[in-house]
């Protein structure tokens, strides 16, 4: 019954910015933490970032800390995933994802209940 929408991807050069955005749906937003998650080719999908119900508390993978920002607004419904300094690295399929059971910062993909189509990221060298 929840729906997630990702949308900003495309291709950007390398040290360029991209701001993704996720918008929610069918559920009632306050309720979710939400996560971002990104897939490259022939790769697992890893954890990027996440932010807490109420958007007082985030995490972020080692790899993207320091360049990636994550953030909600309760408003709109949507969560956001601000790029920057992007690196080639970073290129992979972006996803969002929602979870209503964990009261923290969920950082495993399966401990998330709903997940958007995804939306590609490319930077180039």
């Amino acid at each position: 019954q929840v729906q997630l929408v990702e949308s900003g991807g495309g291709l950007v050069q390398a040290g360029g910015s991209l701001r993704l955005s996720c918008a929610a749906s069918g559920g009632t937003f306050s309720r979710y933490a939400m996560g971002w998650f990104r897939q490259a080719p022939g790769k697992e999908r890893d954890f990027v970032a996440a932010i807490s119900r109420s958007g007082q508390r985030t995490a972020y993978a080692d790899s993207v800390k320091g360049r990636f920002t994550i953030s909600r607004d309760s408003t709109r419904n949507t969560v956001y995933l601000q790029m920057n300094s992007l690196k080639p690295e970073d290129t992979a399929v972006y996803y969002c994802a929602a979870d209503l059971d964990s009261g923290t910062l969920p950082t495993i993909g399966a401990w998330y209940d709903y997940w958007g189509q995804g939306t590609q990221v490319t930077v180039s060298s």
